[in-house]
């Protein structure tokens, strides 16, 4: 069953992940009040609806609490971004991303339960979009169409091995390039980082790996 969003909210941000979703072959609910955005995506998302998106009997009736995830991307209407995202907490909306205009904004949006904030330009549309369509990448930078590095969990084969080991390189084309380690100090969680590691490092269970190579090949890791 495919994974289902709702973009709330298309100005240029919004509609851009609606696309974005929906090119990678997502069902996307994309939600405005204004006609002329909802036109503009229609064609392009699997249902496109001109609403009120702070009514909560529209926003139950158009379905938007059967979604997986919602992304809530108002623009300069803090007070609407704000009562949307509760109104997607009474509908039991199982993830929300929102989109915030300032620190204060990304603060409030938190506190009422928010899952990630983000603070996006255009260019960020993409990345965010990816994100969802591969939430076992926990970072992603693209360096071409093709090329990008990647932080998300090592992967169970790679458990107690060393990186040599592993043969990342030989069997997938991908280079280690950085291992992220989480331990606690007096009950605080702390990090380090081992930039550039050796090939006889010994990767754990809790590590985060940093992986540059073809978009192609880092999927298979995903």
């Amino acid at each position: 069953m495919k994974k289902q969003f709702a973009v709330i909210g298309l100005g240029r941000f919004g509609s851009a992940v609606a696309e974005t979703l929906a090119a990678n072959g997502k069902e996307v609910l994309a939600i405005d009040s204004d006609g002329s955005r909802v036109k503009a995506v229609a064609d392009l998302v699997t249902i496109a609806i001109e609403l009120d998106a702070t009514d909560e009997k529209a926003l139950r009736e158009a379905g938007v609490q059967n979604v997986d995830v919602a992304v809530v991307s108002i623009g300069e209407d803090i007070e609407s971004s704000i009562l949307v995202v509760m109104l997607l907490k009474e509908l039991e909306v199982r993830e929300i991303i929102a989109k915030a205009v300032n620190d204060l904004h990304g603060k409030i949006l938190r506190h009422i339960g928010v899952d990630r904030v983000v603070y996006p330009e255009r260019d960020m549309a993409q990345r965010v979009a990816q994100s969802l369509i591969r939430p076992a990448f926990l970072e992603q930078i693209e360096l071409s169409p093709e090329y990008s590095i990647v932080e998300l969990p090592a992967p169970a084969f790679l458990w107690d091995k060393t990186i040599r080991e592993g043969n990342l390189r030989a069997e997938y084309g991908i280079s280690i390039i950085a291992v992220k380690r989480q331990f606690f100090v007096e009950g605080k969680k702390k990090e380090k980082w081992n930039i550039n590691p050796s090939p006889d490092d010994l990767i754990q269970k809790e590590d985060v790996l940093v992986v540059l190579g073809a978009n192609s090949d880092i999927e298979k890791l995903g």
